[in-house]
């Protein structure tokens, strides 16, 4: 029975293939199976210790050794409650030596899909859209046939449906592991119906609702029920209903401008190595994104967001209950570690369950994360991304201290300087029928971090899944 347990592991370290061209390839390739997660919260410690307060000094170090791993610019938001510390380090072009600042705009990548779930769940709290129901009954002619009778609108918000990601047909050089096409495709305008195709003409990867596959078309066709449903630009809807609600002043889509407007920092991309010197992708249309992932917005806008969402500002009691009703995100080993909901995630800090999402597109990595209540916040932008390189024997990322560096200062910034045990799960032991030993989370010991939102090549989802 599903239910919404926070996640009680960190992400292990994303694999990866020994040619560039396998590394493009692992854009298409699936995850282990997910199992069903039970309703339940987590006691944590958030707040239970004064020691756990804003330590801006230690943040500010946690900013530098982030730069000092040779990441060109980051810049932060953290909060606890009203205290707040909003910090930044390193550069926001490496041509000028512009430094950067803690409240530049940024693109946040996949953090878009927890808006776009919003607002779907607000449709939904007005009756028109039935999350159980088909989504052919909404968009038949984008998900026709049988298909479009099997896929409800639920399995594309909790990546259940099996529907194949587009990003690599939209980019096809990726496929035979070069970067023509994000030059090529730097200013391409390019329509949601168009992204949608190239995912529906793949092959399904499952059959609907029996596995867990992170797929960027899910929340294009999103966007477009909420079209449907509407009679509005979805980009719109999301404006009016979840941006503006949220009181969110530098949060927006860019549409077709290329550009980002206000004070922005420059996006380098290095894909792994393949474009070397890293290159500026700042300025790009994003209407390859869309729904999925196009928003600009800053730090602190995203932590404002959080908040209202998790503090029950955004969306309707029940609605809210059924965003944070998850599936099991399992490692290459079966083992769970994270927790999906519908356009959200749970994961495992020291000090007990964050809520939250990541997000990266070319050059522009994004991770925000909050306490279940959202009282203790955090929320990071860094302007380089796959920096990492394979190793000798090219089936694995090498270890990059800016890893290390960034899941130091999540757990700086969420539990504190000091780190308490997560508080175990009492129900941990129910769980057995559910979930093996193999695969369940320790509550009691859990492991080191070992990886970042980051570790992916465009779009990414939770954490360590390749976006296909």
């Amino acid at each position: 029975m599903p239910h919404t347990r926070p996640a009680d592991r960190p992400a292990p370290r994303l694999r990866r293939a020994a040619s560039a061209t396998a590394v493009a390839l692992a854009l298409l390739a699936g995850l282990a199976p997910a199992a069903s997660a039970a309703v339940q919260e987590t006691p944590s410690a958030y707040g239970q210790d004064a020691g756990r307060r804003l330590d801006r000094p230690q943040l500010q170090a946690g900013l530098n050794a982030i730069h000092e791993a040779d990441i060109y610019g980051v810049y932060s938001g953290v909060r606890d409650g009203r205290e707040r510390f909003d910090g930044a380090a390193g550069l926001a072009d490496i041509a000028t030596g512009r430094k950067v600042r803690p409240d530049l705009r940024h693109r946040v990548g996949s953090v878009t899909k927890t808006f776009t779930a919003v607002a779907v769940l607000q449709q939904s709290a007005k009756g028109r859209v039935d999350l159980d129901r088909p989504v052919g009954d909404y968009v038949p002619e984008l998900l026709p046939g049988e298909r479009g009778r099997k896929v409800t609108v639920r399995m594309l918000l909790n990546h259940t449906s099996g529907i194949y990601d587009y990003v690599g047909d939209a980019f096809p050089s990726l496929l035979k592991g070069t970067t023509e096409s994000l030059d090529e495709h730097r200013y391409r305008t390019i329509k949601p119906a168009e992204l949608i195709g190239y995912g529906v003409a793949r092959p399904q990867l499952f059959e609907p609702g029996t596995d867990w596959s992170y797929s960027n078309t899910n929340y294009v066709l999103l966007g477009e029920v909420l079209r449907k449903v509407t009679g509005q630009d979805p980009e719109q809807v999301i404006t009016r209903d979840v941006i503006r609600r949220a009181g969110l002043r530098d949060t927006y889509f860019p549409g077709t401008d290329p550009r980002i407007r206000g004070a922005h920092a420059r996006m380098y991309e290095s894909f792994y190595g393949i474009i070397d010197p890293p290159r500026d992708y700042s300025d790009y249309n994003m209407t390859w994104a869309g729904t999925a992932g196009a928003l600009v917005s800053t730090p602190q806008d995203l932590n404002t967001f959080y908040r209202a969402l998790l503090g029950g500002d955004l969306l309707q009691r029940r609605q809210l209950d059924q965003m944070r009703t998850t599936v099991d995100v399992k490692d290459e080993t079966g083992t769970v570690y994270m927790h999906y909901g519908l356009g959200i995630y749970s994961m495992d800090t020291p000090c007990g369950p964050a809520w939250g999402h990541d997000g990266g597109v070319f050059g522009a990595g994004t991770w925000a994360l909050s306490s279940p209540d959202g009282r203790r916040q955090f929320a990071i932008g860094y302007n380089l991304m796959k920096y990492q390189r394979l190793n000798a024997a090219g089936k694995a990322l090498e270890p990059h201290p800016a890893d290390a560096a960034l899941v130091d200062y999540r757990d700086r910034s969420l539990c504190g300087t000091t780190t308490a045990p997560h508080t175990p799960d009492p129900a941990a032991k129910n769980r057995s029928a559910e979930t093996s030993s193999a695969q369940a989370p320790s509550a009691e010991a859990p492991a080191a971090p070992r990886v970042l939102p980051q570790n992916v090549p465009v779009l990414p989802g939770p954490l360590s899944a390749p976006v296909r």
